[in-house]
């Protein structure tokens, strides 16, 4: 179930919309969406925080270990309510601000070298045009440039973490 756990986590940072995962034990179809349908073990997802707001999960029960038979439970709804709520509030702060989002997938880095002062901090002001952090793709150094001018908010990656395409790397307060 950690693993399961771990999956939930890792999707909720991407951009997939649905998964499914299909093992000799189990099938697991999981999406993002408005609706909230499941029939999982509560130890599956109860208590996780996680950002997805809606989910599915079909667990075949003749396929699943021992001892699980009588585990089918909906999700409780309080935690995925809080969840959608916290994402609600914050929602109108973000959308006035524009994000930077990275044009390929690759490994994001501040500075021009290490050592080196970052291209950019939260606070400082960036204009149109202005390099503000390196994308990594096959060993070419690719320099990622604002397409507005205004203050930089949140950045949003950590340096020398992967990103995908159209991720966004920092939000920007446009002037």
């Amino acid at each position: 179930m950690n693993e399961i756990r771990q999956l939930l986590l890792a999707l909720d940072r991407t951009e997939i919309e649905e998964l499914t995962l299909k093992t000799q034990e189990f099938e697991l179809t999981v999406r993002k969406g408005t609706g909230i349908q499941s029939t999982a073990p509560a130890s599956a997802v109860a208590g996780e925080s996680s950002n997805l707001t809606a989910t599915e999960l079909h667990f075949d029960s003749a396929k699943m270990p021992a001892g699980t038979d009588s585990v089918s439970r909906r999700v409780d709804s309080t935690a995925i309510n809080s969840a959608t709520v916290s994402m609600a509030a914050s929602a109108p702060i973000e959308q006035k601000f524009a994000e930077i989002p990275s044009p390929m997938v690759g490994t994001f880095y501040r500075a021009p070298a290490p050592g080196e002062p970052s291209f950019v901090e939260v606070g400082d002001r960036v204009r149109s045009g202005q390099t503000v952090c390196i994308i990594e793709a096959m060993k070419l150094m690719n320099e990622i440039e604002a397409e507005i001018s205004g203050q930089v908010m949140e950045i949003l990656v950590q340096n020398g973490e992967p990103v995908e395409y159209g991720q966004p790397l920092m939000r920007i307060n446009p002037d």
